[in-house]
């Protein structure tokens, strides 16, 4: 089996747009927050958001909960994939390279203003989030993923916004549970580590995703 055939997925894609406004709206949100007084050019942005807004909530589905299994009503929204790089399609996330090597990963992420927590340093759960968003990636990549169980983060230096980090994350299956450590380090120093555990799930067990509607 190729590596292709074992990568975990459950959802559809996401629409190309999607992907446009993610970005958009994290560089954007950190502009505004960083501004020293209020400017022309947002109140701009708001006014086009608000019509946004409106044009868009009469094409959302009538059902917020997603078309899931055999009896999803057409009513509802499609799924979007979750099994890795959901911060390319939700601004709600951040964004990361990875590279998937069997049971280890590694790669890189730089944290921008949005997940501001402490002056000029990342929130803590923004960091938990990461790991499990870097995890979940790295499980579904190795065709063997789950729902997770827990998180144990432990934050041993301030991990600094705006700067490119270097994250290693290690996997083990056993007895039908997914442990997996991870680290993320500024150079050869760690900020924060965490363990992650999640069951081992059937990816053929799950519940069918409706496609999106014509």
């Amino acid at each position: 089996m190729s590596s292709d055939e074992r990568r975990w997925t459950f959802g559809v894609e996401p629409l190309p747009q999607a992907l446009e406004i993610a970005e958009r709206m994290r560089s954007v949100a950190g502009l505004v927050l960083s501004l020293e007084h209020p400017h022309p050019a947002v109140e701009r942005l708001a006014a086009a958001l608000r019509s946004a807004e409106m044009e868009l909530a009469k094409l959302a589905p009538a059902d917020p909960k997603p078309r899931i299994g055999p009896h999803a009503g057409a009513d509802r929204r499609a799924y979007i994939d979750h099994a890795r790089d959901v911060g390319a399609f939700n601004p709600c996330f951040p964004t990361y390279q990875i590279r998937v090597v069997g049971a280890r990963a590694s790669g890189t992420v730089a944290f921008p203003l949005v997940f501001e927590g402490p002056p000029g340093l990342v929130n803590g759960g923004v960091l938990a989030t990461f790991f499990d968003l870097v995890v979940q990636h790295h499980n579904c990549d190795v065709g063997v993923a789950g729902k997770t169980t827990s998180i144990a983060v432990r934050y041993r230096r301030p991990t600094p916004l705006l700067a490119t980090l270097r994250f290693e994350v290690e996997r083990a299956v056993a007895d039908g549970r997914i442990t997996s450590t991870a680290r993320l380090l500024a150079g050869g120093e760690v900020l924060c580590e965490a363990e992650v555990k999640a069951v081992a799930g059937d990816l053929a067990a799950l519940p069918d995703v409706s496609p999106r509607r014509a």
